[in-house]
């Protein structure tokens, strides 16, 4: 059986078009308007998924110095500014299921993940930093909604472990190969990981959540396997915020939902001749034929035969060299498709 999970109405798996998430994230900054902004302007893209962060500070981590790389200024700060209220993400998952939309979110705690469920989500996404979050992970499967799990900062062993939890829960899941880097350099994406994921976890669905700049590296993913394209998304790239200089903006979201719609409709295949190709055949092929006169009873050389488009003769290229040496059996004008009863 060919790994699948199911989300509201959408399959997502290998036999389906890849599910491509617009991670708004924090990039609203805090700000709903900013927030509903994304998700409508991800919509006109065709979009069929958003997701947002859900931070309760006080239950996510204490009090610290600790600055991302990708930022000046401390985690704790970046939260607290850019963490929703309960009512403004449901609101936001309302505008979103509204449209027709899948509505994810990422909790970062044991609370955001309890808020979320009683807002009835129809799935998790659980983030690279919580991947070997047993006790957070173990509270998340307890729901029986399918989870999308994250796995950058940890090696196959760590992931292990979380895969045990997720199927002792009996519960559908999806795995995303991530760098966490922000942004990350394309030698450090490493693609193969991918692969490598799909021989360890063969019960997986498999995805990429892509730092990288552009959609280069998601198109890359999609004939490796790749069932879900993540990637941060900002309605305008000249807003504040840590995550917006990698992020994709409208057009980027639209080019990336189509380009790996067309990606995986071209994949798979076997090197046979296509009925729709016949009627090229006809101009593209080649068709033996005279290139001089012959008389009946010459013998057919490289002198008098030749071939020629289009392919609309009897004799075709590939049978050119059964011919030399063959004599006719009546007189052949010049420029002649030849057929089999002109050849003794």
């Amino acid at each position: 059986m060919t790994p699948e999970i199911l989300i509201n109405d959408r399959k997502i798996g290998s036999n389906h078009t890849p599910l491509v998430i617009a991670e708004i994230g924090i990039n609203h900054e805090g700000d709903f308007e900013k927030a509903k902004k994304m998700i409508l302007d991800a919509f006109e893209q065709g979009a069929e998924c958003v997701k947002f962060q859900c931070h309760i500070i006080d239950d996510e981590m204490i009090e610290n110095n600790v600055k991302p790389p990708n930022a000046n200024e401390t985690i704790w700060s970046i939260m607290e500014r850019c963490a929703l209220t309960f009512e403004q993400e449901k609101q936001l998952k309302k505008i979103t299921e509204d449209l027709g939309m899948i509505y994810l979110n990422t909790p970062f705690s044991r609370s955001a993940a309890r808020r979320l469920k009683s807002m009835d989500v129809s799935a998790f996404k659980i983030g690279s930093g919580e991947c070997n979050n047993y006790p957070l992970i173990e509270e998340i499967a307890s729901y029986g909604k399918p989870v999308i799990l994250s796995t950058g900062m940890n090696t196959i062993q760590s992931i292990e472990q979380s895969v045990s939890i997720l199927e002792n829960a009996e519960i559908d899941y999806a795995l995303l190969h991530v760098t966490s880097m922000y942004p990350t350099p394309y030698n450090n994406v490493r693609l193969g990981c991918l692969q490598q994921i799909k021989e360890k976890f063969p019960d997986a669905v498999i995805g990429l959540s892509d730092h990288s700049i552009g959609n280069y590296t998601c198109f890359a993913a999609v004939p490796l396997g790749a069932s879900i394209l993540e990637k941060h998304f900002t309605s305008n790239k000249k807003w504040p915020g840590p995550d917006i200089p990698l992020s994709i903006d409208p057009k980027e979201l639209g080019d990336l939902i189509s380009g790996s719609k067309a990606i995986f409709q071209a994949m798979g295949g076997t090197k046979t001749i296509l009925k729709e190709e016949n009627e090229t055949a006809k101009f593209a092929y080649a068709s033996v034929v005279s290139i001089n006169n012959i008389e009946k009873g010459e013998d057919l050389t490289l002198k008098n035969i030749w071939v020629k488009r289009p392919g609309t003769g009897e004799i075709l290229a590939p049978n050119f060299n059964k011919l030399i040496n063959k004599k006719s059996t009546q007189m052949i004008p010049k420029n002649t498709q030849l057929e089999w009863n002109m050849i003794e």
